[in-house]
């Protein structure tokens, strides 16, 4: 049992004051504490794990993609993203360098634009991740792919052209 005691002390003067123990019984307070927590810890709901659905294709489907449809996003170090339409050799538009995720989501609602007016047809994004750039940057790839309702996107493995590419701009 939890008690809270006070102790009188002596008075100097002739008169002696008879004084009662306060005595506090905080029993109740502390199953009342219990009972708070456990029904606080029962009652809260965790944050449950936002996952972004992805459909990965079944067997070999190689096919021909139109060059003027293809937008590839090489992720380097340091938060830079090297963009470009077509193929590396050949690009449409030249290789441009993005930061961050809204530099992204520029580069691909611009190139998107610019797709469908001249095609008809929806962008079609591949995020190639370098070796030097972090996890963090493919997951901002892929939420921005998200964010801008691409279609057709894949994670590819990154090319020796791009790997090039990217040491010219230095951010490989």
């Amino acid at each position: 049992m939890a008690e809270l005691n006070y102790s009188s002390g002596k008075t100097g003067g002739k008169h002696l004051v008879k004084r009662m123990h306060a005595r506090v019984d905080l029993t109740a307070m502390v199953d009342l504490a219990f009972l708070l927590i456990t029904f606080f810890m029962l009652t809260t709901t965790l944050t449950k794990p936002r996952a972004m659905p992805l459909v990965m294709p079944v067997g070999n489907t190689e096919g021909a993609v139109s060059d003027k449809r293809t937008m590839t996003l090489c992720l380097g170090k340091n938060d830079q993203v090297l963009w470009y339409l077509g193929q590396a050799d050949k690009p449409l538009i030249a290789p441009k360098l993005a930061k961050g995720e809204m530099g992204i989501r520029t580069a691909i609602i611009e190139t998107s634009k610019q797709v469908f007016a001249a095609t008809g047809k929806s962008l079609i994004v591949l995020i190639k991740p370098a070796e030097h750039s972090v996890y963090s940057n493919l997951v901002d790839a892929l939420d921005e792919v998200d964010i801008t309702k691409i279609q057709t996107y894949a994670i590819v493995n990154i090319s020796k052209t791009d790997i090039d590419l990217l040491k010219q701009k230095g951010i490989y």
